[in-house]
């Protein structure tokens, strides 16, 4: 990066204003061009493309400063130094950013410097609309040649993953740059059909469509009461509710919504319940498998959000559980396989409090007992994540690992989704639903699960509803120094 590009700022404040002029000239810069050139136009000069960067903020650690001493996980600088990183879209993130650098500049002093990086903005991740190349005849193949693409060697989670050069210049300021979130956000758009913008910082993810349907009447229920704070509803393919329309004469039925939002089109459907306070919930059906649960949380992670809870139903592996009783996990037997190389197997995933405790204490809330009769219901344990759907097949072989680890239930998303919040720094959850019990001949029969179905979803989404609503006034606690490693960026 050029020193000369950079200028000192006075606040975190003025930072993100600048950041935020310097982000948006490119970007309309980078998008006009490209809108010219398809129309037959000339394309961008050097000088002109030397302006398609993203902006950089720089923090100065003087090594004189004493460092406070503080319980919070994040906003914290491991040692004097510069820490730098590149963004995007800071208009959006301003008060995630406003919660990192307001600390560093009150509690160490730092110095802030704002200028543009090297960093080229891939031309795609501009055309917001999608048919801004659809006016001429242009390949894909002659805008590679005049305006920066995707390059997916400059992608990557090696700051996530510890794999950065300590002795490489300034240390990493965050866990992702401008380049690899703005991958991300596209792949939100593509996987959700939703607006990356609609993502709420409390995170459900579920493994049936059921959930959706009652999480979208629950919405609509909410929007409809008077002094909630829900503004509105976000589906998929751009459907939205507000409170007008959720009430009186404008109500819409969950089924109709559903014909609207064309779910049916995206692979993990996204939806939306928006707060005024920006402290909303997503739900997202994740569908089944390890793999989409790695794919969507790699994307959600950018985001930032304050947790993210999975809400799914599970195979009972214990004679004394019965179908429709909960499972707290409180560890996992990891058998996805999808993360063994980014966090090994023998790497503990630990239990986090703030979590265990809101979840069971939602249970009580919905369910209305507690004590013995609550513990009846919702057992805690160890849950067993496996990539093989039909593991009973290899039962003789799995028998004694299952024992081993103590596990009381089986799923095939719940371990993967805790490892990413592990490895990405993003609390995490688990509450599952029991739906059969594979071991002891209670195996899923259609006329069977429709009647569990319908009696147990409700139930269950109210307790993950009810969990994140507890979680919201401990947001500082929540984000633990159990995720931090030694040598982690200063931003959570």
């Amino acid at each position: 990066m050029d020193d000369a590009l950079f200028e000192e700022v006075a606040s975190p404040e003025e930072a993100i204003d600048r950041l935020s002029a310097l982000y948006e000239g490119a970007a309309l810069a980078l998008s006009e061009a490209v809108q010219r050139f398809v129309r037959g136009g000339a394309p961008p000069s050097a000088q002109e493309r030397a302006s398609f960067r993203y902006p950089a903020l720089r923090v100065h650690h003087a090594a004189e400063i004493a460092p406070p001493r503080t319980q919070r996980a994040y906003a914290k600088l491991q040692e004097p130094g510069s820490y730098t990183t590149t963004l995007t879209h800071p208009r959006q993130f301003r008060g995630y950013l406003l919660e990192q650098l307001r600390p560093l500049v009150s509690e160490y002093g730092v110095r802030l410097e704002v200028g543009l990086s090297d960093q080229e903005i891939p031309y795609p991740y501009v055309l917001e609309r999608g048919d801004e190349l659809s006016h001429g005849v242009v390949t894909a193949a002659d805008l590679a040649q005049h305006f920066p693409t995707p390059a997916l060697a400059e992608v990557g989670d090696e700051v996530a993953d510890g794999l950065w050069d300590v002795d490489a210049g300034p240390r990493p300021l965050a866990l992702f740059d401008a380049v690899r979130i703005d991958y991300s956000l596209r792949r939100l758009v593509h996987y959700t059909g939703t607006d990356w913008r609609a993502v709420q910082p409390w995170i459900l993810l579920t493994n049936y469509h059921r959930y959706v349907d009652q999480f979208v009447q629950w919405g609509l229920d909410e929007l409809a009461r008077e002094g909630s704070p829900y503004t509105r509803i976000v589906l998929p393919n751009g459907v939205f509710v507000g409170r007008e329309d959720a009430r009186g004469e404008n109500a819409q039925s969950v089924e109709a919504l559903m014909t609207r939002a064309t779910w049916h089109r995206y692979q993990m459907p996204a939806y939306h319940l928006v707060r005024e306070d920006g402290q909303g919930v997503t739900l997202v059906n994740i569908g089944v498998g390890p793999s989409n649960a790695k794919t969507i949380t790699d994307h959600l992670a950018v985001l930032r959000p304050h947790c993210w809870l999975m809400v799914g139903h599970c195979g009972g592996l214990r004679a004394t559980q019965t179908i429709g009783d909960y499972v707290l996990a409180h560890a996992y037997l990891r058998q996805d396989h999808i993360l063994d190389a980014l966090v090994p197997p023998e790497i503990p995933i630990p239990a986090l409090a703030e979590v265990q405790i809101a979840l069971q204490q939602a249970a009580a809330k919905v369910t209305g007992e507690d004590g013995e009769f609550l513990k009846r219901r919702l057992r805690t344990g160890t849950v067993v994540t496996n990539d093989d759907r039909n593991w009973e097949l290899r039962w003789s072989q799995e028998r004694r690992r299952f024992n081993l680890s103590r596990a009381i239930a089986i799923d095939m998303e719940s371990g993967t989704i805790a490892a990413q919040g592990y490895r990405l720094r993003v609390p995490y959850g688990t509450l599952l639903c029991v739906s059969d019990k594979p071991l002891h001949g209670e195996i899923k029969l259609p006329g069977a699960a429709s009647a569990f179905y319908q009696r147990a979803v409700g139930e269950h989404l109210m307790i993950g509803l009810s969990a994140l609503d507890i979680l919201r006034g401990q947001k500082t606690a929540l984000h633990s120094r159990k995720l931090r490693s030694f040598d982690e960026p200063p931003f959570r």
